[in-house]
């Protein structure tokens, strides 16, 4: 195909790049052959021109399609080169999170660095019995590969891994080992698979090292061979080991450690046991230092020595032993603390006392003096004498670590030694399948011995998986038959060569090592000497003469030659280990003596095989006289052998390969860094076998994926019958080169390329389908468009315009109407206004001529107050002057008048002294005196007259001095308040000048406070607003408050109704849950009961000598069943001394628990019977309510009575009758058991006992046949009753009466009816009062019952304080007691029976008396002309038959012939097809039945008990065929069903007729033997599943997934060479038909054995759950299935399901809600995966799916066509995040295996047992009917 057919433009390249190594590129225009540089643009969108080389013209490799991107298997990648290789490992790493890619027969396993859940036993599960291409990649796949490979071709396996450090090989190979110890299991009971993988944590500990690329890398080779028998099961393993990295021992470079097991050691130290060893912290010691980095993040190194030290006990490495590795260890740590001190240059010692080479010497237990010599002394013999000579202190310090290596080492070898012993097989292996744990290629700075020896045999195991590559493809082309062509691969022979022939690098090296005087600079020169340009693969290097390059596969490497001899040497002074074997520690000289057999020149190793490690090892075949020659091989020498035993190895099997790779070198979970991953890919072999593969024919297609995939390419004439012809002309048409295809037998083989060039071929013509289908239907769309749119366009234009007529119209007539509004409204409008404004005119004027008014008043007002206060101001002004001068005037007056008085008074004084005054006074006296007489006289009238005046005038006065006197206090009064009025003013006066200051602050305060007023009323309008805002919202709140508390109750009642809900089916499913361990320890228990029986036939078999004694206990043998022996093979009888001597001691315990549960039981008995007395006591008491109601319409019914009395009897004996069995039971317990004190044979408590419990039986033999006689005497007297009902026929009578013609008659027969009315009265009456005392007696009876249970519980609580013997005797006497009493009861009962019995004795006397003497009257009234006139009419007179009981009788000896003829051999398809469903099961409860009638306990236990283990064996015989486990199914639920049916027990009544109730059991109560039948049935249920499970696995997968139901939805994508499944249907291949027809075929044959429909319903449920499992388990591991048109194919199956499921009527088995998770995960792959609506919706919708589910089909969504997009790794964290509050289980697969809990409800049958026939088909003619 020419380069300018592919580099078009839009084709996409890959071009080199420094840092991601290839980058992607599109071509901007199409390549022309000539052009020198390509016009590309990168995907960041930068354009960039490429510069195609001179000289090759080479150019870049091109892309593959989208569609085959992320592929399972890079062969199937069109385009096979290194970018392609590399992208698609990206894309499963990055984006998908998958670690494992097929290339070829190479797995390449990417380590994750993180915990990944793919690794479980479910997974595990998943993968057994799976072809290899039929799932995801996965190391488990690759190893049920290699062990199907052993069991089908009988050849043994390996499995080849390999890797750097850090990448993951250990674990692989421990995942490996796990899946083959899961898988195969043991042949043994020494848990062989355990011990194998117990071998992994001691080799991890002694055998792994923290590096700087990796915590736990293993630095040391390993292949385990894991031995299988003939059965494939695992019987031993075996390890070898390869070059142990010692000089880790003694050396640690920076952030590394040493061996896991010194830093274990370390952290233990504090433990009491290794006190002894004198350990401190890793700090301490100087070998475990030196790294810096003591401590491995998230390892906790004491928890690990304890996985380490169980680990070891496992493998059955004692604790001595354990203590003795430990003290070694301990002893090496402590020997790297030893110091010397130099005393010359050629000479050290070791100081004097040193503690730690004390503490060596003491856990070592040699003598301190002679290591303390040795180790700075050395010995040299030559051919006449012996020299010691001292060794300077480096030399001491070399030969120190190197005798530490050595031990350490031997140490190694002698725990992979016993390792080994404890994995031996014990038995003959058949096969095994290896698993080589190697070490990669390694290149580092510097190169030493280890990574020439690491590479070597790298270089080894290269060119075996070259050839096997190459054989394998020379294989497939010869196998289909087309022309084979020589593929030129790499050869590595030549660098193999180089290494290992003769004068080879490593035979240069042995023969430099034995020179005296040999060093690594003249082994230097012999190397270049030798191979300098003479081999290509040899170089120099330039700057050093020390060091040489080798051309490896992988790369060139550079050696550094310094340090090779020594290495290669290894070398170990003699008498040192002279020492160490002269120790007093037993496990020391051990290691030597190992080390002795493999140096001496006779000895071998006892297995045949070399311990392959650093330490000498023999060779496989040894040249004679060579052990004479040389003292000890070389490290170089016996790696090359052990290496060629390995390569023996490998290609005596078939190998497989996983390649580890390592992303990055910081441990970053889930991170590609693609130039280490490039490095690793061409070192280990992937790109060579894509070379290889692309050499070839990489691409292969069968004719039939062909012709479905390219079927587009084809027209209806290229389509011919045959499609191999067709494939051939087609492809002869596209593809003109035929070099570039061939056609084999059975598949088309393309080169590289071919298959892209197809797609791009089969894309271009969709595309162009795809362009026509969508130009005709966009031309079609948008033509049926214009024409609707061109007629709604006339419409809308019709319409409008009409429209718009009418709108013209309409605004006419509106505008006229609108002028003639306007004008009024223009008026009205105007006329307002003037009138509001004439209105607001007048208001304006009165307002404010009343406020002028109001004004002048106000100012008149305050004028007239300010005159008053004038007025009164003046007025008190003027009075004060006025009082002020009159004060001053009469002042002045008084002083006056004093002056002149004063004056007077001194001129009186001087006349008083002088006598003529006196005399001129007595001059006129007498005149005087008379006159004044007269005066008196006169004045004395006038005193009486003014006396009589003054006594009126006092009395006006006193009137007008109160009136005075008032005024003066008024006035005085006045006065004070004219002062407190002055005072007033003046304070006044000052409170008004305070009261101006205060008006002028209140002025500016009223300022302040009416701003403030003027914001505080805004603000509180504002807070009134939002008070009203929030009154309002608190008014809608609480409203919606008042709605959410109703909706709350709702809610409330609606959420406790879903909690009850809820409760009620978590109460469900933790019945469920009990139920299934319940089921689960039932299936546990048949397997072991089985694998029982098979080691005892195994024994037979081997021991060949039959045993008569032997005995099985059956598995149904339940735990209240201690006193039954179900026995297969021998009587009761003959296996009672068997017993008796077999369990002497344990019988004592085993009566005392069964005492205990007997009593327990008793009590519940007597709960339950005390319930039923009460329950049929309220139902008389309403019986008799009803009676009264009816007294004249019910006659008496004493036959029901009787029954009743009967039964109730019937139940008396049958209890009797189980308590003689027990004391029966307990009497031959005491016989048995040898207790001393209490029931030796000879003790009088035992004779006493004895004799209570004969007379006992002896009265219970008298009772019992007293019942059976007066059962008699009732039966005969219920049918002697029975006509006396007749007399009250209604027909009869009415017959009589109109036979009686005359009145006599009429009369005579009234006279009869009266009589009869008051005989059925006095009856009535004496019912009535019978059932009154009836009812009585029943009370009395609870009463005594609870009596009795208080009574029993008290002694049961007293029994369980006493001692064991005490408690039988105190339980025995208180059964004898409580059986007395019971008789006594009993026959109180029966003679109260016979006097009932003879009083209806006479009645029915008296009845047949007078029904005889009416018969006779009748007859005699009857003329005789009346019979001749009677026409006789032919009678036809029945035959009676016998009334059979529904039971078959059958002897004892016929038991075996029953079980073998009804059970054993009763083929389901044969006899079994015409009978009555479920027809063994009754005639086994007839035979039950009539065991039951006889009161024959031996035989009911010894029929239950053959028929239980007769349906076992028969199952174990035939428990593969569906047919035979649905027999026994539905007949063993039926057999339940008839125990329950007939058991006597009203639940299980209710449905019965009353011929039925009268077959219920009378004597035993089977209720133990119900619950063993339903652990039969559970168990035979669990068969069935298995068995079913087992038909339809191989149809699921291929029904469900692989086959195309509707054709041509699925694409076929190209296939690896892990060829796929094809989804094309074959012959031989399952469909969905297959399916159905299969669940057809199992719901048939259930219907048709009868098996209930429940239970039917239950299997179906189960079906569909394994169906449902398998399926999403499979689609979750297999990356091709998860596409959209597979999603569709899924749902169109999971709906014809559906509709099988209407089909049969049972949609609501359940069945449907078990597929439910596969229509989530089938529609998941269809929705819309792009937007966060769509991430929502996804969410919801997967309810049923797990996170760790849903995100695992997101990660494996592929697109089958270019049309498809793939899902973002965006869109997928979306989804994880919404998820991440999900509860539910991280489990990435469902349980194929569970099973759900079975259960049978109730289903009882309406077929009468009298009316059973026992065909003679089944050869039952010794049983015969009763």
């Amino acid at each position: 195909m020419a380069a300018s057919e592919l580099y078009t433009k839009y084709a996409r390249v890959w071009i080199p790049d420094p840092e991601e190594v290839w980058k992607s590129a599109e071509l901007l225009k199409d390549y022309k052959p000539g052009d020198k540089v390509l016009q590309l643009r990168l995907e960041e969108g930068k354009d960039l021109e490429y510069c195609l080389d001179p000289k090759t013209k080479e150019l870049p490799p091109l892309r593959n399609p989208d569609i085959l991107v992320g592929e399972n298997d890079l062969t199937a990648l069109s385009y096979l080169h290194e970018p392609a290789v590399l992208h698609n490992l990206k894309v499963r790493f990055i984006d998908s999170k998958l670690i494992y890619t097929y290339c070829g027969i190479v797995l390449v396993a990417i380590n994750p660095y993180e915990q990944l859940p793919i690794y479980g036993e479910d997974i595990i599960n998943a993968y057994s019995g799976q072809n290899m291409g039929d799932m995801d990649p996965h190391i488990f796949a690759v190893a049920e590969e290699a062990y199907k490979q052993m069991a089908r071709d009988e050849r043994n396996q390996s499995i080849i891994v390999s890797g750097e450090s850090g990448a993951g090989k250990t674990v692989s190979a421990k995942y490996a080992m796990r899946y083959f110890a899961t898988v195969s299991g043991s042949a043994s009971e020494a848990n062989v698979e355990e011990k194998v993988l117990a071998s992994n944590p001691i080799m991890e500990s002694i055998g792994n090292a923290k590096t700087t690329r990796n915590d736990n890398s293993s630095r040391f080779g390993k292949y385990i061979e894991i031995g299988f028998d003939k059965r494939y099961r695992i019987i031993g393993a075996n390890m070898r080991t390869y070059l142990l990295e010692k000089s880790r021992v003694v050396f640690q470079a920076e952030e590394e450690r040493n061996y896991h097991i010194f830093y274990q050691l370390c952290a233990s130290a504090a433990l009491p046991e290794f006190k002894t060893l004198r350990l401190g912290n890793a700090n301490y010691f100087h070998y475990t230092k030196q790294g810096g980095s003591p401590v491995i993040d998230g390892v906790d190194d004491a928890k690990e020595m304890m996985n380490t030290r169980q680990a070891c006990t496992l493998l059955g490495i004692s604790d001595s032993y354990q203590m003795g590795i430990f003290r070694i260890l301990a002893g090496i740590l402590h020997l790297g603390n030893v110091e010397f001190a130099s005393r010359d240059s050629d000479s050290c010692t070791v100081p004097p006392k040193h503690e730690p080479l004390a503490i060596f010497c003491d856990l070592m237990g040699v003598e301190y003096e002679e290591m303390a010599h040795w180790l700075c002394h050395r010995k040299l013999a030559t051919a006449t004498e012996t020299y010691i000579k001292p060794i300077s202190k480096l030399h001491a310090i070399n030969a120190r670590d190197a005798l530490a290596k050595h031990i350490y080492a031997n140490l190694f070898n002698w725990i992979v030694d016993h390792v080994n012993k404890a994995l031996h097989a014990t038995v003959k292996q058949h096969s095994f399948i290896g698993v080589l744990d190697i070490y990669g290629f390694e290149t580092f700075e510097i190169n030493s011995f280890e990574q020439f020896c690491i590479n070597y045999a790298n270089e080894k195991l290269q060119q075996q998986f070259n050839m096997h590559v190459f054989k394998l493809e020379q294989e497939e082309y010869m196998k289909e038959q087309i022309p084979w062509t020589l593929i030129d691969f790499y050869d590595n022979q030549p660098c193999i060569n180089l290494i290992e022939a003769k004068m080879g690098v490593l035979d240069l090296l042995d023969e430099e090592c034995k020179m005296p005087k040999g060093s690594d600079d003249s082994w230097a020169q012999k190397l270049y000497n030798t191979h300098l340009n003479k081999c290509a693969l040899f170089e120099k290097p330039r700057m050093s003469n020390k060091a040489f390059i080798i051309k490896h596969f992988a790369d060139k490497v550079e050696y550094q030659c310094e340090g090779f001899l020594e290495k290669n040497k290894d070398t170990v002074y003699e008498e040192q280990i002279k020492v160490l074997k002269s120790s007093k520690f037993k496990l020391l000289p051990e290691l030597f003596q190992d080390e002795e057999k493999v140096l001496s020149p006779t000895s071998a190793t006892p297995s045949g095989r070399v311990p392959l490690s650093r330490t000498p090892i023999k060779p496989a075949k040894a040249r004679p006289g060579q052990a004479s020659k040389e003292h000890k091989k070389t490290v170089g020498h016996q790696f090359r052998n052990s290496l060629h035993l390995l390569m023996e190895t490998l290609n005596a099997t078939t190998p497989h390969y996983v390649r580890c790779i390592k992303p990055n070198d910081f441990k970053f979970p889930f991170t590609f860094d693609e130039k280490r991953a490039v490095q690793q890919l061409r070192a280990c072999g992937v790109l060579e076998t894509i070379r290889i593969s692309a050499a070839g024919f990489p691409s292969r297609w069968t004719y039939q994926e062909f012709f479905s995939r390219y079927r587009v390419l084809m027209k209806q004439r290229d389509v011919l019958g045959d499609r191999k012809q067709t494939c051939k002309n087609v492809l002869e048409k596209l593809i003109q080169d035929k070099d570039k295809y061939q056609f084999g037998k059975t598949k088309i083989f393309f080169r590289a390329g071919q298959v892209a060039y197809l797609e791009k071929i089969r894309a271009d013509k969709l595309r162009a389908a795809c362009i026509r289908i969508q130009k005709t239907i966009r031309g079609w769309l948008m033509r049926k468009k214009y024409m609707r749119m061109r007629k709604a366009a006339i419409t809308i234009q019709r319409h409008v315009r009409g429209y718009q007529a009418r709108c013209y119209a309409k605004f006419l007539r509106r505008t006229r109407a609108a002028i003639t509004i306007q004008k009024f409204q223009r008026m009205y409008v105007v006329r307002k206004r003037y009138r509001c404004m004439r209105d607001a005119t007048i208001a304006l004027q009165a307002l404010l001529r009343g406020y002028m008014v109001r004004n002048k008043y106000q100012m008149m007002l305050r004028e007239h107050k300010s005159v008053v206060i004038q007025k009164h101001v003046r007025g008190w002004l003027a009075r004060r002057r006025y009082r002020r001068t009159l004060r001053a005037v009469v002042y002045l007056q008084c002083c006056y008048r004093r002056m002149m008085a004063k004056r007077e008074l001194k001129k009186l004084k001087i006349e008083a002294r002088s006598v003529e005054r006196y005399k001129k006074l007595h001059i006129g006296l007498e005149n005087k005196i008379m006159q004044l007489q007269r005066k008196i006289d006169e004045q004395n009238k006038e005193y009486k007259s003014l006396l009589e005046k003054m006594n009126s005038l006092e009395i006006t006065y006193s009137t007008e001095t109160e009136k005075l006197r008032s005024d003066v206090e008024r006035l005085r009064m006045s006065e004070e308040e004219a002062k407190n009025a002055t005072n007033r003013v003046i304070s006044l006066q000052e409170e008004i000048a305070k009261l101006r200051k205060e008006l002028h602050q209140t002025q500016s305060e009223k300022k302040s406070i009416e701003e403030w007023a003027d914001k505080y009323k805004h603000e509180t309008e504002q807070l009134v607003s939002e008070l009203k805002e929030q009154n309002s919202l608190l008014k809608t709140e609480k409203e919606e408050l008042n709605r959410r508390i109703h909706d709350q109750a709702k809610e409330i009642t609606e959420s406790m109704e879903k909690k009850l809900v809820e409760e009620t089916k978590q109460l469900e499913l933790d019945l469920n849950d009990e139920r299934l361990r319940y089921q689960n320890l039932l299936n546990e228990f048949s397997r072991l009961e089985e694998r029982y029986d098979d080691l005892k036939d195994e024994m037979n078999l081997m021991v060949s000598i039959p045993k008569p004694g032997h005995k099985r206990t059956d598995s149904t043998h339940s735990s209240n069943e201690s006193e039954y022996t179900f026995s297969s093979e021998i009587t009761e009888a003959e296996d009672l001394p068997l017993r008796m001597e077999q369990e002497p001691s344990e019988k004592k315990a085993t009566l005392d628990m069964s005492l205990f549960l007997k009593l327990q039981k008793r009590v519940s008995e007597l709960e339950q019977e005390k319930q039923s007395l009460q329950d049929e006591l309220d139902r008389k008491e309403e019986q008799a309510l009803r009676a009264k109601a009816k007294e004249e319409e019910r006659p008496p019914m004493r036959g029901a009575e009787l029954e009743y009395e009967s039964l109730k009897r019937q139940e008396l004996e049958s209890e009797n009758k189980k308590l003689k069995n027990e004391l029966n039971e307990l009497q031959k317990a005491l016989t048995e058991t040898r207790a001393p004190e209490v029931t030796a044979p000879g003790a009088p408590a035992y004779r006493v006992l004895l004799d209570q419990l004969t007379s006992v039986s002896e009265e219970l033999e008298v009772r019992k046949e007293e019942v059976l006689i007066l059962r008699s005497q009732l039966v005969s007297q219920k049918e002697a009753i029975q006509p006396k009902h007749t007399m009250t026929d209604a027909t009869i009578l009415l017959e009589d009466v109109q036979k009686m013609k005359d009145k006599g008659e009429i009369a005579q027969a009234y006279i009869g009816l009266k009589e009869t009315n008051r005989l059925l009265e006095s009856q009535l009456q004496s019912q009535k009062k019978s059932h009154e005392n009836e009812l009585e007696s029943l009370r009395g009876e609870i009463q005594s019952l609870k009596e009795e249970n208080n009574r029993q519980q008290q002694l049961l609580a007293q029994n369980l304080q006493l001692p064991p013997e005490a408690r039988i005797e105190a339980s025995l006497q208180h059964e004898i007691t409580r059986l007395t009493n019971e008789n006594l009861d009993l026959m109180e009962q029966l003679e109260k029976q016979d006097k009932t019995v003879r009083k209806l004795k006479k009645q029915l006397k008296v009845f047949a008396k007078k029904i005889g003497e009416l018969e006779v009257g009748q007859m005699e009234n009857i003329s005789p002309g009346q019979i001749i006139d009677e026409p006789i009419r032919p009678v036809n007179i029945p035959r009676k038959e016998k009334d059979f009981q529904g039971m078959l009788e059958y002897k004892k000896e016929d038991e075996q012939k029953l079980v073998k003829n009804l059970i054993l051999e009763l083929k389901p398809r044969g006899v079994a097809v015409n009978l009555i469903p479920g027809l063994p099961a009754y005639i086994l409860f007839m035979c039950v039945r009539h065991a039951d009638y006889l009161n024959d306990d031996q035989k009911v236990r010894s029929l239950l008990t053959s028929t239980i283990n007769g349906i076992k064996k028969v199952l174990k015989k035939r428990g593969d065929d569906f047919e035979t486990v649905s027999f026994w199914l539905s007949n063993t639920c039926r057999f339940l069903h008839c125990l329950k049916q007939y058991s006597g027990e009203e639940g299980f009544m209710k449905h019965n007729t009353p011929r039925q109730n009268e077959h219920c059991l009378t004597n035993f109560d089977l209720a133990e033997y119900r619950q063993v039948l339903s652990d039969l049935a559970i168990q035979i249920y669990q068969q069935l599943v298995r068995v079913l499970e087992n038909i339809l696995q191989p149809m699921i997968v291929s029904g469900m997934l692989e086959h195309e139901t509707i054709q041509g939805v699925s694409g076929v994508k190209p296939t690896g060479l892990r060829k796929r499944t094809s989804s094309i249907a074959d012959e031989g291949t399952y469909t969905l038909d297959s399916i159905i027809r299969q669940l057809n075929s199992f719901h048939s044959v259930m219907c048709q054995h009868g098996m209930d429909p429940e239970l039917i319903k239950q299997v179906v449920k189960q079906m569909f759950y394994i169906i449902g499992a398998v399926t999403l388990n499979n689609l979750l591991l297999r990356k091709d299935m998860c596409s959209w048109s597979k999603g569709m194919q899924i749902r169109y199956n999971v709906s014809q399901l559906e509709e099988w499921l209407r089909d049969k009527n049972l949609m609501n088995s359940g069945a449907k809600e078990t597929l439910e998770p596969l229509i989530q995960a089938a529609q998941l792959l269809q929705v819309k995966k792009k937007t966060d609506e769509d991430a929502e919706a996804i969410c919801s919708m997967c309810n049923a799916l797990t996170t760790a589910q849903i995100v695992k089909v997101l990660n494996l969504y592929t697109p089958v066509n270019e049309f498809e997009e793939r899902v973002l790794v965006s869109f997928i964290r979306t989804i994880q995040v919404r998820l991440r509050d999900r509860k539910d289980s991280p489990q990435l697969l469902m349980d194929a295996k569970h099973i759900f809990p079975v259960t049978f409800p109730f289903n009882p049958s309406s077929l009468a047992l009298e009316t059973i026939q026992i065909p003679a088909s089944l050869g039952l003619g010794f049983i015969s009917r009763v």
